[in-house]
């Protein structure tokens, strides 16, 4: 008797109710287990939610585990507390958009690895080129489906899970990318909608005023003023040579693919988003528009880091914004923030570091210090930043592509492999704000003036 391999829950429960389909099953040795499988592989294909959802309720699991050893006196990996793997649970599930044109390519490939010896130019001579082509063959018909929301630079549309996937190793690295506000761009221009407040002074929101007014007297029309911030997709390329050795063997291969691009893309994406001029790349925060300066203090030396520096950079910041903000320093700056000391008098004393034992506490005022080499260099504006980073935007088109050439490494018989990702960046707010005792301008961006 033929067996027709069920693809969902109801063809699924026609045969278990079918005594001599189910006899049928179970008649050999291993076909039960076979058919389970067979089942598994069809059900996925035919719902490439499937894999998302897995992947969903493994991380709860992971909590729920951490939340019972935690409870029963054990130590959690790392010392995470369960807010913490939370808020990592839930920053990698919402890299993941079903809606992206990947999507549809979920099934098809079994990791990073299988996807890149598939694009590869000499794919036809693996020992498991049959099953690599007609994997490529439904890449092209799903691009083909997607012609015009996928850019066309050639190459193969990366499956979403593998392009969420790359996104989440890189957030372990990334600076920007893991604490701003990711707008899904589904065409190369989104508009975001913005309030144009620049004072608190008179009116909040651009405009907006309340008033005490009398029982059954008019009432005093007001009104916001709104703007608009425009993310338009710039083209970021990660190229990479690869030995052709190498992409033959799957395994090594697919360790390369899986930590090299990944940190790659957050390193280049972090450069921008803090420090990019916004022609043809992303605008950092370092040099926006609602940027505030702190000026140096009277005869302060060049390229030092005073603790009058910081407690009015501080003072800066959007009350607001008191519970996100984290300082963002250049490597070089430690140095300066490791000696620099609160005057008392004729004396003082050390203030962030006074123990040459433990290591620096990597926090200052409270609020966590994250040390970079892709800030401005110590002395000069950027150098050491106070940033709300929920006020950055971050617009992802959701659509890589990778594409691969034999041609400009051949004498040295290399692959060259080139990913695309199109996305933008730019601070929310167009100009910090006037508050409302007329005290200085206050901003979730906040540095120092070149000194």
């Amino acid at each position: 008797m033929t067996i027709t391999i069920p693809t969902d829950a109801a063809e699924l429960e026609e045969i278990l109710l079918d005594d001599k389909r189910l006899k049928a099953v179970a008649a050999e040795e291993g076909k039960l287990g076979e058919f389970i499988k067979a089942y598994q592989t069809a059900s996925a294909s035919k719902d490439t939610t499937i894999h998302a959802q897995a992947r969903e309720e493994a991380q709860r699991v992971l909590v729920e585990f951490l939340k019972d050893q935690r409870e029963n006196g054990a130590q959690t990996p790392a010392n995470l507390t369960i807010d913490q793997v939370k808020a990592m649970t839930q920053t990698r599930n919402s890299i993941y958009n079903p809606k992206a044109p990947g999507a549809a390519l979920d099934a098809e490939f079994d990791g990073a690895a299988e996807f890149f010896r598939a694009a590869w130019h000499r794919a036809s001579a693996l020992p498991d080129a049959q099953a690599l082509s007609a994997k490529i063959d439904a890449v092209r018909k799903i691009q083909n489906s997607f012609g015009s929301t996928v850019p066309g630079d050639g190459g193969f549309l990366i499956p979403e899970t593998l392009r969420s996937e790359l996104l989440s190793v890189a957030l372990e690295t990334a600076i920007v990318r893991s604490r701003a506000r990711t707008i899904p761009m589904e065409s190369l221009r989104v508009p975001i909608p913005s309030v144009d407040s620049t004072s608190n002074a008179s009116s909040v929101f651009g405009g907006v005023t309340a008033y005490w007014t009398e029982e059954a007297a008019a009432l005093t029309e007001t009104q916001a003023s709104f703007g608009r911030v425009v993310l338009d997709a710039k083209k970021l390329t990660a190229y990479s040579e690869v030995p052709n050795e190498l992409i033959a063997d799957a395994p090594a291969f697919g360790a390369f693919f899986s930590q090299l691009f990944p940190e790659a893309l957050a390193w280049y994406e972090d450069v921008a988003f803090i420090s990019g001029s916004g022609v043809g790349e992303p605008l950092g925060f370092i040099a926006c528009p609602a940027m505030v300066q702190v000026a140096k203090e009277t005869g302060q030396a060049a390229a030092t880091i005073l603790w009058e520096n910081i407690v009015k950079m501080y003072a800066r910041m959007l009350p607001a914004s008191l519970g996100r903000a984290v300082w963002i320093a250049s490597i070089d700056t430690f140095p300066e923030l490791a000696t620099m000391a609160l005057s008392v008098g004729t004396g003082g004393s050390a203030i962030w570091l006074n123990n040459g034992q433990a290591g620096p506490p990597m926090t200052i005022l409270g609020r966590p210090v994250i040390f970079t080499e892709k800030t401005s260099v110590l002395g000069t504006a950027g150098d050491i930043n106070f940033v709300d980073l929920g006020y950055y935007l971050i617009g992802d088109r959701q659509a890589m592509q990778a594409s691969s050439s034999e041609h400009y490494k051949f004498q040295n018989d290399k692959t060259v492999y080139r990913i695309i990702e199109r996305l933008d960046g730019r601070p929310w707010l167009q100009s910090s704000i006037t508050p409302k005792n007329g005290a200085g301008n206050l901003s979730p961006f906040v540095q120092i003036a070149t000194r």
